[in-house]
């Protein structure tokens, strides 16, 4: 790595893959290294102790605590240090952007009430929400299987979120596309069905509407054996009541018959 010229504002990505980098100067680490950035990214700030012992849970605690200052040594130093460490914490310095956590924090902004409209935002629809890649796939150690579930119930909730309250606010294509990409990652989560049937419903897609439910209680009956809930029922309970109206009835040249008015009785 040059130094002589300032760093780069450091970039841990951790969604798709584990990348350091300053810039566009990737930074090799070895494997125990990525381990410890990993964990300090996704948490910002952990302790010692969790962290020898997260990271070396068959380990003796002597034998993990002197693993985790092996370890903290072999992380860049100086104007490239990526984090801070004191007597029983280890902190992630503020220049680190980490994308789980730009992942994390969009979510929650999209699922915490708020009094400005969501459309007022520069970018109505942020597009981290879109990204499909996991938390550090192919890892398999039980902190990072905990941590990829967060962040996988979080994004599918904002998109959830995201999708009605693109749907209140009139914008039908964005909001059918938001509840499509929740149903793409996990086709089997009736909220984000809900979502798309309330978009079709808005923009006055009965059909599509309809039809979308209808693969949907297939889709459920074949691979759970339940139907869909009594809340996606309601929804769909003002159109099934309208298609159950009989219809006008209509003479040999289709015109709508008028019902026959009784005639006042002339007798008096």
């Amino acid at each position: 790595m040059d130094r002589s010229t300032p760093p780069s504002s450091p970039h841990l990505r951790l969604l798709g893959q584990f990348r350091l980098a300053y810039g566009a100067e990737a930074v090799n680490l070895c494997g125990n290294a990525q381990r410890l950035l990993a964990l300090v990214g996704l948490r910002s700030c952990v302790s010692r102790t969790v962290l020898a012992g997260t990271l070396w849970p068959d380990a003796t605690e002597a034998h993990a605590r002197g693993s985790l200052r092996s370890t903290l040594c072999k992380l860049p130093h100086g104007d490239h240090a990526l984090v801070t460490c004191c007597r029983n914490t280890v902190s992630l310095v503020d220049s680190v952007t980490v994308d789980a956590r730009v992942l994390a924090d969009t979510a929650l902004g999209v699922l915490r009430p708020s009094t400005v409209p969501i459309l007022s935002s520069p970018e109505p629809v942020p597009a981290i929400l879109f990204g499909d890649g996991e938390l550090l796939p192919g890892w398999d150690e039980d902190w990072v299987l905990l941590e990829r579930e967060r962040l996988r119930q979080l994004r599918l909730h904002a998109l959830d979120a995201l999708a009605h309250s693109l749907v209140r606010e009139g914008r039908h294509a964005l909001a059918l596309e938001t509840a499509l990409t929740s149903v793409r990652t996990e086709p089997l989560r009736e909220s984000a069905h809900r979502a798309v049937v309330a978009a079709h419903l808005a923009e006055g897609n009965v059909h599509e509407a309809v039809s979308h439910y209808v693969a949907f209680q297939h889709l459920l009956d074949e691979e759970l054996g339940v139907p869909p809930s009594a809340l996606f029922a309601r929804l769909l309970r003002p159109v099934t009541e309208r298609r159950r109206m009989p219809s006008p009835s209509r003479d040999e040249r289709g015109r709508t018959l008028q019902p026959r008015r009784s005639c006042p009785d002339r007798r008096s």
